[in-house]
């Protein structure tokens, strides 16, 4: 039985983590009737340690390997982590560790009902961050045989290649780099409309994927039918210094009803279909054609899109999700599928507003405006003529009785 928690409202927090953790592929365990090797993953609440016992200890393949440390709805996790950081160095009698070279436990949570926050302490400079979801003990598994963390293979990332690049594409990757080394979660990319956007992006995501073993990106795009022109510039991207395509060496494939498959390394994909994944939603192929902007525009109810977990697609699906036209359509209705992922966030626009840039935490890697493509003849000037009609300048009269049939496209 789980030890009498201090009072209600830390009760109904341990209830929660119990569900959260069951549904990420936990056992619970008490820590009196113990086996480590009964799955995959084990939590064990009140794990004792030489400094008083931890409120969980998670196990997998029966070797400890991360803490949770719960508190009750209403209190700031801001210092709890003081606490795991504790029990994560503390010693625990006959049990093994994950690593026993390591001076803590590597994986460690603080939690309420309603937030998670998380951080790794093999990191070059862990920082807890919040997550919508505990973790899956298959992630632990792989990241503990892994060695090196993503956020420590980031600062290895070779000399750019600047072979073909525009001066633009260059300062663009330096940028998002250097904030990527940085473990800034968001990053803004401004560059004019035909200035290279998307051949950046690529580029970017080439170095993630060969130099830092990203193992999956998520290219999100304003409509379906951009997957396509997405597809083509990953399929027409030949590496520097290899002379093959981007697409030789890594699968690329728009998302579909049958899911994301394990081989992927770059999933395309609206919003709106990735938010019909993670709810195990039909969405119409026309329904897709439709910008989420445009959804959201026409939508009564402009309440985010609820989101719960799905451990077919866990928060740890991606690392790094690539979001294209990001001025339009991740805010009101659909932030939620963007900060369902624990997964760093790079957002492509030509022009930002003032919410996509509060969206990315103010952190604007690179400008390029379309006065400076003009100025770099990379595009054209061009001048505005205001056309005038009668039916413009003066409307027009419908007779009374006239029928004019309306078809939703949404729906």
């Amino acid at each position: 039985m789980t030890p009498p928690p201090t009072d209600k409202l830390e009760a109904e927090t341990r209830e929660d983590i119990d569900k959260k953790l069951i549904a990420a592929g936990w056992v619970i365990q008490d820590k009196n009737r113990l086996n480590l090797h009964e799955a995959l993953g084990v939590a064990v609440r009140e794990m004792d340690t030489d400094t008083g016992p931890a409120d969980y200890m998670l196990f997998v393949e029966g070797k400890a390997c991360g803490i949770i440390e719960a508190k009750r709805e209403g209190v700031s996790l801001g210092g709890v982590s003081e606490q795991s950081q504790r029990y994560a160095t503390s010693t625990v009698k006959h049990i093994q560790r994950a690593s026993a070279n390591d001076a803590a436990l590597p994986f460690l949570y603080e939690a309420t009902n309603n937030e998670i926050r998380f951080r790794d302490e093999r990191d070059p400079k862990p920082r807890s961050r919040p997550v919508f979801h505990f973790h899956q003990p298959e992630t632990f598994k792989q990241w503990l045989e892994e060695g090196r963390t993503l956020r420590d293979r980031l600062l290895d990332l070779p000399e750019l290649n600047t072979e073909g690049l525009r001066d633009c594409q260059i300062e663009a990757v330096h940028g998002i780099e250097h904030s990527l080394k940085q473990a800034r979660p968001r990053a803004l990319l401004q560059m004019a409309t035909g200035s290279g956007k998307t051949y950046t992006a690529v580029t970017q995501v080439y170095r993630l994927a060969k130099f830092a073993k990203a193992k999956r990106i998520l290219f999100l795009v304003d409509r379906g039918n951009l997957s396509t022109n997405a597809k083509d510039e990953f399929e027409q991207f030949v590496i520097p210094n290899d002379g093959r395509k981007f697409t030789q060496h890594y699968n690329v494939n728009t998302l579909g009803r049958a899911g994301i498959p394990d081989a992927n390394k770059v999933t395309i994909s609206t919003i709106q279909r990735m938010y019909a994944q993670l709810t195990n939603q039909e969405l119409d192929d026309e329904a897709d054609e439709h910008s989420g902007f445009e959804v959201e525009a026409s939508t009564v109810n402009k309440e985010p899109r609820p989101v719960s977990y799905n451990p077919s697609i866990p928060i740890e699906e991606f690392d790094v999700i690539i979001i294209d036209e990001c001025h339009r359509s991740i805010y009101n209705l659909w932030r939620q599928v963007l900060e369902y992922f624990d997964a760093f966030l790079i957002g492509l626009t030509a022009t930002p507003t003032k919410k996509t840039i509060g969206f990315f935490n103010q952190n604007l890697v690179s400008e390029y405006t379309h006065e400076d493509a003009v100025a770099d003849k990379v595009n054209v000037g061009y001048d505005i003529y205001r056309i005038k009609t009668e039916m413009t300048e003066k409307g027009n009269k419908i007779e009374a009785g006239t029928v004019v049939n309306i078809r939703d496209r949404l729906t």
